[in-house]
C-alpha cells in the first residue's frame, strides 16, 4: 500500500474493493464497463464521456456511478483508485499525464500514445508516481494467440519463415487516425509477443480511398534479423470482415482466424529441400500429413486483461514486459506512417524490445 492510499484512509489495495473510473463510453468503454460491473471486487465509481446524451442512457443501467463531462472531476476525486481511458487516440498522452499525476493507476486504450517519445515520458511518469501504467492490447490475453506464442516458442513450427496477416473489415472509419492507428497494433502487438525481437525496417504503401488524407487501406512489411518476413494487411474497405494470420514454419503452418470456431488450425504440410550436391540439381520433397485443432480456453480476453490491470494496481503481479511492448508498438506505428508518408521508402528500426526485456 502506499503513502497516498494511506493518506486517504483506504484499505490496503490487496484487499479493497477497487474504485474505478471509465473515461469514454463510444465503441469500446461499453465492455470495459460491462467486465468491470460483473466483478464483486471493483466498485464503477463514475463514468466520464462529453457526449451527455451517451451518459444518460448507460447510468440508466449503472445508477450507482456518477457521471460527468468534465475529466478533471475524477482526478480530483481522492476515492478514485483506478481510470480507465477509452478515448480517441490524440487525448491518450494528456488524459494518462493527468491520471498519473493525480495518483490513479492508469489502464489506456491501444495505442499507448500518439508518439514514441510520449509513451516513453508516460511510462517514467508511472514509475516515477509508483503507479501501474498498462495498455489495452487485449489480444495479448486471447487464447488462441498465446496458444500459437507457445508453439512458435517452443519451437513447435520450425524455423519461422514468413507471417501473413490480414485484418480488415467494412468500416468503422476513423475521423483523426488512419487504419495503421486503428487496426495496426492488434496485429503489431501480436508479433512482438510472438517473436519477440523488434524488425529491422519497416514499409508500408496504401491509399486514402474515401476520406482525403485518411488512409483507409495499408500494407505494412516488416523484416526480422531472425530472418522473419511479416506482412500485414490492414484496411476499412472489404466486403467482408476478416481476422486471418498465417504463419509458415519448416516443420508445421498455422492459420489463426480470429471468430472462427476453430481458430488455430496446425498443418502438418511442408517441404524438404535436398542438397543439389547429391542430386546434381536441387530436389524438393512435398509433405501433407494432418490438420489438427488444439483445444483452448474459451476465457473473454478482455476479462482476463482487466483482471491482470486489477492484480497489477493491487501488487499481485509484476508487468512482464508489457508496457516496453506498447512503447514498442507505437514506434511501429509511426515507422509504417513515416513509410506511408514518402513512398513506401524503407524505415529501419531499433532494437527497443530486446533492451526493454
Amino acid at each position: 500500500m502506499s503513502e497516498t492510499d494511506n493518506a486517504r484512509g483506504h484499505e490496503p489495495m490487496s484487499s479493497a474493493r477497487m474504485r474505478v473510473a471509465i473515461v469514454g463510453l463510444g465503441y469500446w468503454g461499453p465492455n470495459l464497463l460491462r467486465v468491470l460491473s460483473e466483478r464483486e471486487d471493483v466498485d464503477v465509481a463514475w463514468l466520464c464521456d462529453l457526449d451527455q446524451g451517451a451518459l444518460d442512457r448507460i447510468s440508466r443501467r449503472h445508477p450507482a456511478a456518477r457521471t460527468t463531462t468534465d475529466v478533471s472531476e475524477l482526478y480530483a476525486d481522492d476515492d478514485v483508485d483506478a481510470i480507465i481511458l477509452a478515448t480517441p487516440v490524440f487525448t491518450h498522452f494528456d488524459l494518462a499525464r493527468r491520471s498519473l499525476e493525480a495518483g490513479k493507476h492508469t489502464l489506456v486504450e491501444k495505442p499507448l500514445a500518439p508518439s514514441t517519445e510520449q509513451a516513453e515520458d508516460l511510462i517514467h511518469l508511472a514509475h516515477e508516481a509508483d503507479r501501474t501504467l498498462m495498455c489495452g492490447h487485449t489480444f495479448l490475453y486471447s487464447p488462441p494467440v498465446r496458444a500459437v506464442g507457445r508453439m512458435v516458442r517452443d519451437d513447435v513450427l520450425g524455423e519461422l519463415y514468413f507471417i501473413s496477416s490480414s485484418r480488415v473489415n467494412l468500416g468503422l472509419h476513423q475521423r483523426d487516425v488512419s487504419v495503421i492507428w486503428d487496426l495496426g497494433p492488434h496485429d503489431f502487438s501480436i508479433l512482438l509477443s510472438w517473436l519477440g525481437e523488434m524488425p529491422t525496417s519497416v514499409r508500408a504503401s496504401g491509399r486514402a480511398a474515401v476520406v482525403p488524407g485518411i488512409y483507409d487501406v495499408a500494407f505494412v512489411t516488416m523484416e526480422f534479423a531472425s530472418g522473419v518476413l511479416a506482412n500485414v494487411e490492414l484496411s476499412w474497405l472489404a466486403p467482408s470482415k476478416l481476422r486471418r494470420t498465417v504463419l509458415v514454419g519448416s516443420k508445421r503452418m498455422v492459420v489463426y482466424e480470429d471468430g472462427n470456431p476453430e481458430a488455430v488450425r496446425i498443418f502438418d504440410h511442408g517441404v524438404v529441400y535436398e542438397d543439389p550436391a547429391t542430386f546434381g540439381q536441387y530436389h524438393l520433397s512435398y509433405r501433407t500429413g494432418d490438420i489438427t485443432s488444439p483445444k483452448l480456453s474459451t476465457e473473454e480476453p478482455l476479462a482476463a486483461e482487466i483482471e491482470a490491470f486489477l492484480d497489477r494496481c493491487r501488487g499481485r503481479r509484476e508487468d512482464d514486459g508489457e508496457l516496453a511492448l506498447a512503447r514498442d508498438v507505437v514506434q511501429l506505428l509511426e515507422a509504417a506512417d513515416r513509410s506511408l508518408n514518402t513512398g513506401g521508402a524503407d524505415v529501419p528500426i531499433g532494437a527497443h524490445l530486446g533492451s526493454a526485456r
